[in-house]
């Protein structure tokens, strides 16, 4: 069940405190016209006259005072308690229209906490990921960790279950870091035949088009393929393997 704040109660002492404050407000009143309650000793020893009703007054609000103050600071600490929309729904699958990605555009949804991305390859580079693999520590994806099965079965250097279309999960498998996608096919200053892919500035982890990490690099795996599937040419549904959406 979920946590719920009653301020019922509060709302009742408080009025009830209020109105303890109305009465004593009124001795409080009528003691400016005639002496109320008994002497009493002051600190100098002299006697002196107590107004009961100026102190039952004094008292009283500094009692609703401190009931409303905790009554309020108690809304947001029992408030953190409730899991937040974005939490509730962390879990859930996510779609995507992917329709409108361009070649070399790539789209970043958020599941489960992470960024993942979904990216359109151009041509050149499906035709140059075969050629890198005597550069990467694990060219054919024989980490099961790292991506489901079926995304290896038409071409494990691809990655993906079209060919152009790749999807992961967008964080550095070294630190968790976001490396930035650097798509194009030209020289870069961390890689001079570089053939598009993903550089993390933070420690200079790289990976290729496919996620693919490279040998020499901080990073110890490939960047993980979410579970994921097509409802249709331009839908896909991350989170959702395509056996359990009856899409195999």
């Amino acid at each position: 069940m979920r946590p719920r704040l009653e301020t019922g109660g509060v709302r009742r002492q408080a009025f009830r405190l209020f109105d303890s404050i109305y009465e004593g407000f009124a001795e409080w009143r009528m003691g400016n016209e005639a002496v109320l309650g008994s002497s009493e000793q002051t600190p100098d020893g002299s006697e002196g006259t107590v107004d009961a009703g100026r102190r039952r007054f004094l008292t009283a609000t500094t009692a609703v005072v401190g009931a409303v103050g905790v009554g309020v600071a108690a809304i947001p600490f029992i408030k953190s308690w409730n899991p937040s929309a974005r939490a509730k729904l962390a879990g859930a699958p996510v779609t995507a229209d992917i329709s409108a990605l361009a070649e070399g555009q790539r789209m970043v949804l958020e599941w489960r906490g992470q960024p993942i991305w979904i990216v359109r390859r151009t041509k050149a580079v499906l035709e140059a990921l075969p050629t890198l693999d005597d550069k990467l520590r694990d060219p054919l994806s024989q980490n099961a960790d790292q991506q489901p099965a079926y995304v290896l079965e038409s071409n494990p250097e691809l990655r993906s279950i079209k060919p152009e279309v790749s999807v992961l999960v967008g964080l550095c498998t070294h630190l968790g870091c976001a490396p930035e996608m650097v798509a194009e096919i030209r020289p870069e200053p961390f890689d001079a035949d570089w053939k598009g892919g993903y550089f993390c500035p933070c420690h200079k982890s790289k990976f290729d088009m496919a996620g693919r990490v490279f040998e020499g690099v901080p990073a110890p795996t490939n960047l993980i393929v979410p579970p994921h599937h097509y409802a249709d040419d331009n839908t896909i549904v991350i989170g959702v393997d395509p056996s359990q959406s009856g899409a195999a």
